[in-house]
């Protein structure tokens, strides 16, 4: 007989780097901040700073426009994402804070000159493709109930 599923909450690793606990952050956030993201970093390379910044944004507490930011998020991605996609190989990890880790390296291999914020974005979009190409193709998230769509129905519960 197994033993029952033991759902309590399990803190980080204390071996994981800063980083990796930023990344697991970053990859909750929709297509959309994502991409913001990815525009505002270019500016200010600190991944706190720049989830920061982004939000304050959205809530026209910052004098940045968040659509330009996603606009210049859009141009990033489709400029860098065919250099992370021809980039080495990774292997599935099965643990979320692995997979961060491998991307991470999969995206300073492939694009240099990248400063912690924009890896940590440009990862967070690479570990997101599906959605952050949605998004940049359409300008919109995926509907409402799609398998796409987990956050919010996880949340929704």
């Amino acid at each position: 007989m197994s033993e029952p599923y033991d759902s309590r909450f399990t803190l980080p690793s204390i071996d994981d780097a800063p980083s990796t606990e930023a990344g697991v952050i970053l990859m909750g956030l929709d297509a959309e901040r994502l991409l913001a993201g990815v525009g505002l970093a270019r500016i200010a390379d600190e991944p706190a700073l720049v989830a920061l910044a982004v939000d304050q944004a959205r809530h026209d507490a910052l004098d940045l426009g968040t659509d330009a930011l996603v606009t210049a998020g859009i141009a990033r991605w489709r400029a860098v994402r065919p250099l992370i996609e021809a980039g080495p190989e990774m292997t599935t990890a099965g643990s979320l804070r692995k997979e961060w880790e491998q991307t991470t390296a999969r995206v300073t291999a492939t694009v240099t000159g990248l400063g912690p914020a924009s890896v940590a974005c440009l990862a967070a979009c690479w570990l997101r493709r599906e959605d952050v190409d949605q998004f940049a193709e359409h300008g919109r998230a995926p509907e409402k109930g799609s398998t796409r769509d987990v956050l919010s129905q996880v949340f929704a519960d």
